[in-house]
């Protein structure tokens, strides 16, 4: 674990690859789970109060467990998570050409709305954990992932480098470049 500023960082962020590879794994982390997509507070009232500009991109069976169980819900561990269709595939998962994608990022990405998506999809595979005033941010492992390690690793990406972006957008540009200059210094061990 390494620490930076009020943040401790796992070492396989620096240590394992990663490159998600859709056309192999088909977008199953939004399709597979215990639960719906963690959401933080203000990301449950961004959903609620652009529902109506996400629901033309939605899928009939997500407009209707919207519909039934609202925008977002509260998990069995009493976490706001987004609603599933069936207890599997979030009710905002989109399909294009096989793959599941995500109806509010492609609604944010056509000037929709202003919310990207969760961020504890857009981080994924970085999970993030509360630890008194800090926070742990640590990579998580699923077996459905195991092409983006194979890619990530043919190409020589480290987790955290294909994370630029979320992580940017989450911790801003500062943080990033702190965790390239630890992974300059590890490896020069």
């Amino acid at each position: 674990m390494i620490q930076i500023g009020d943040k401790i960082v796992s070492r396989e962020l620096f240590d394992n690859h990663f490159i998600c590879d859709l056309p192999s794994c088909h977008g199953n982390c939004c399709v597979f789970g215990d639960s719906g997509a963690p959401l933080e507070d203000e990301e449950a009232d961004e959903l609620s109060n652009q529902i109506n500009e996400i629901k033309p991109y939605l899928r009939k069976e997500s407009l209707r467990a919207i519909d039934e169980q609202g925008s977002w819900v509260i998990d069995d561990d009493g976490d706001k998570v987004t609603p599933l269709i069936g207890r599997e595939e979030c009710a905002y998962a989109i399909f294009k050409k096989g793959i599941a994608c995500c109806a509010i990022e492609h609604a944010y990405e056509e000037g929709a709305i202003s919310f990207r998506k969760p961020v504890s999809c857009h981080l994924y595979p970085i999970r993030v954990n509360k630890i008194g005033n800090g926070i742990a941010l640590n990579y998580h492992r699923w077996g459905i992932c195991e092409p983006a390690r194979i890619k990530g690793k043919e190409e020589g990406v480290p987790v955290f480098k294909f994370l630029r972006d979320p992580i940017e957008r989450v911790y801003g540009k500062e943080f990033y470049d702190e965790l390239e200059l630890v992974f300059s210094e590890l490896n020069k061990i």
